[in-house]
């Protein structure tokens, strides 16, 4: 039987070696400190292998730290990165994982459209406040920016 050259060009004659990456080194790659991702792993969201005292990172405990952190900015509590990446492992399909996101994605939607509404209703209450203060000053014959 022989080969296709193309297809023998992209594979490796050998199994390369695994990545792998410090905390200071993933610290500095998604601009976090290393107290952080320590504090990721004693939550039980990441875990390193260890070589000596050193934490040695593979490619999913780089993955998990970059979904941990968008979760974060999303505005996910950490239980709930927790609980999307636990349903994961437990369903490799993603199916289960996929709709928990879903569904958490329209609940924090929904929460901020309602925290959107307050905050239109509280600017346009400081609109009213302010123009019947300035209102009262040009009465009084004061000009409003002057203290």
């Amino acid at each position: 039987m022989t080969s296709t050259p193309a297809i023998d060009a992209v594979r490796p004659a050998t199994k390369a070696p695994a990545q792998t990456w410090t905390i200071a080194e993933l610290a500095r790659e998604y601009n976090v400190t290393p107290r952080a991702i320590r504090f990721y792993e004693d939550e039980g969201l990441l875990s390193p292998t260890r070589v000596g005292m050193s934490r040695i990172y593979g490619q999913g405990d780089r993955w998990r730290l970059g979904w941990i952190l968008r979760g974060k900015r999303l505005g996910f509590s950490l239980a709930e990165i927790k609980e999307l990446m636990d349903l994961y492992h437990a369903d490799r399909s993603g199916v289960q994982q996929l709709r928990a996101i879903v569904r958490k994605s329209r609940e924090h939607v929904a929460e901020l459209e309602a925290k959107l509404r307050d905050l239109r209703t509280q600017i346009a209450e400081f609109r009213e406040v302010e123009g019947h203060a300035a209102q009262m000053l040009r009465d009084k014959g004061a000009d409003s920016e002057s203290e």
